[in-house]
Formats: C-alpha cells, sequence, structure tokens
C-alpha cells in the first residue's frame, strides 16, 4: 500500500471538512443539485470521451496509486546477478527450479527455459512493457479528463445558480438556494479536480514510469542471461537503471 498517497488523500479532506465544520453546521455545504450537475454532469461528458470499458477500467487501474508495492530496483539488480550465475554454471534449465516473484521476470525465465531464441523473447517482453504502459496512459487520461472537466462543470452550476438568482431577484426567499447552487457547484468542481483526479493522474504517471523502468531492466537482465554474460558484468549494467546514490549495492553473484 502506498501511504504516501492514502495518507495525503486522508489529511487533505480531513482538512477541507475541519474547515467547514468550523464555520457552522457541515448541512450547509450539501446541495444536491450541485452534487448533481458536478459529479454526474463530470462522470457523463468523460464517458461520451471513452468507453464504459475504459473508463471501468481506469479505476481498476487507479487502485495502483494506493495499493500498489513498488518493486525495489536493487533488489532486481541482485536477482538478476544470482539467476545468471545459476544459467552460467547449471545451464538454462535450473533456473526452472528458482522462485521468483516478480511475474514479468518469471515469465521471461519462463521463455529462456522454454528454449525461445533471445530476438522472439525481447519481441514478447517488450510487446508486453508496450501494452502495459499504453494501460497506465489511459488510465492517466481518464483522471486527467476528469480533473478538467469538474471545474468547467462548477462553472456551468455557478452560471446555473446566476441565472437563476438574477431571474428571481424579486423573492428574496429564492435568493439564497440559488446562491447556494452557484457557489458549490464551483467548490465541488475545484475539490474533485485538485484534491483527487489530477493528484491520482500524476500518482499513475510517477508509478507508469517506476514499472517501465523496472520492466526494461529485466528485459535486459533476461537478454543478457540468454548472452551467457558475466553476472558481475551484468550487475554493472543493470545499475545504469539506478539513481548515482544507489549504485554501490554489493555484489550478489559469484563468478
Amino acid at each position: 500500500m502506498d501511504l504516501a498517497t492514502l495518507l495525503g488523500l486522508i489529511i487533505t479532506f480531513g482538512f477541507i471538512l475541519g474547515a467547514m465544520i468550523a464555520g457552522g453546521p457541515i448541512i450547509l455545504f450539501i446541495n444536491i443539485p450541485s452534487l448533481l450537475i458536478v459529479v454526474g454532469g463530470s462522470i457523463a461528458v468523460v464517458l461520451m470521451q471513452f468507453t464504459l470499458a475504459q473508463f471501468f477500467g481506469a479505476f481498476k487501474v487507479a487502485m495502483k496509486a494506493f495499493f500498489h508495492k513498488s518493486t525495489d530496483a536493487v533488489e532486481l539488480i541482485e536477482q538478476a546477478g544470482v539467476l545468471a550465475n545459476i544459467a552460467r554454471k547449471q545451464g538454462m534449465m535450473a533456473l526452472e527450479s528458482q522462485e521468483i516473484d516478480n511475474p514479468f521476470l518469471n515469465k521471461g525465465i519462463q521463455l529462456c527455459v522454454d528454449g525461445h531464441p533471445p530476438d522472439l523473447v525481447r519481441k514478447m517482453l517488450s510487446k508486453d512493457i508496450s501494452q502495459t504502459i499504453q494501460r497506465h496512459e489511459l488510465g492517466q487520461r481518464i483522471f486527467l479528463a476528469l480533473g478538467n472537466i469538474a471545474p468547467a462543470m462548477g462553472m456551468i452550476g455557478t452560471l446555473i445558480g446566476l441565472v437563476q438568482m438574477l431571474s428571481n431577484m424579486d423573492d428574496p426567499k429564492s435568493i439564497g438556494p440559488a446562491m447556494a447552487v452557484a457557489l458549490l457547484t464551483t467548490l465541488y468542481g475545484a475539490i474533485i479536480a485538485n484534491a483527487f483526479a489530477l493528484p491520482v493522474a500524476d500518482k499513475l504517471e510517477l508509478r507508469s514510469q517506476e514499472e517501465k523502468n523496472n520492466r526494461t531492466l529485466i528485459l535486459e537482465t533476461i537478454s543478457g542471461i540468454q548472452e551467457g554474460m558475466n553476472p558481475r558484468v551484468l550487475e554493472e549494467l543493470l545499475k545504469a537503471f539506478l539513481p548515482e546514490g544507489q549504485r554501490d549495492i554489493e555484489e550478489s553473484s559469484e563468478q
């Protein structure tokens, strides 16, 4: 679970709700017409831009922002050295009995064990990486669309409320409800966009980059193993995927 995302969401809405409660009853900030305009209208407009399957699939992808546990690239490099050492000393078939937690790395090792040529293995894994990135980018686009549309729907609600208010200036009782619609729709749109949709889109972009980096690292690992590369040389090659400060990792393999 990503505690940063979860804590950020809880603290943000906690501050917002705290400010609302401090100023009076929370019921003052609940307006059904405003919710229908902003929430319902935003979802409807997003549905116009994407298919139903893409829309609901985006929320599955969004769970990565909350529950995704990033694979440590340092651990992947150390495991790559171990696997390369086993393959070099005992042969490729010895890798079949190794326990590998990462599904993508396990898939690549199984392709090697099955005897597929390096070009085919690289092509299959590269296609897998491409498809995964496309799914993540689609999820990002949907949440970005929601973040862009919600404030616009809030503005539409504000204009509706102002029209209702100005057309009933002779009735003081109608001014209050109309003004509530005008102000609360703007508030709802700003909250949906800036406290939820846009941050989730940014976190999905970060997760996508992390996964792309790790999967590319694994792709190079599989290629190095199939080429019979020296484990220590392979580890040094894979360290290029790490930030400068993390490159002094202990060598886990033996020549």
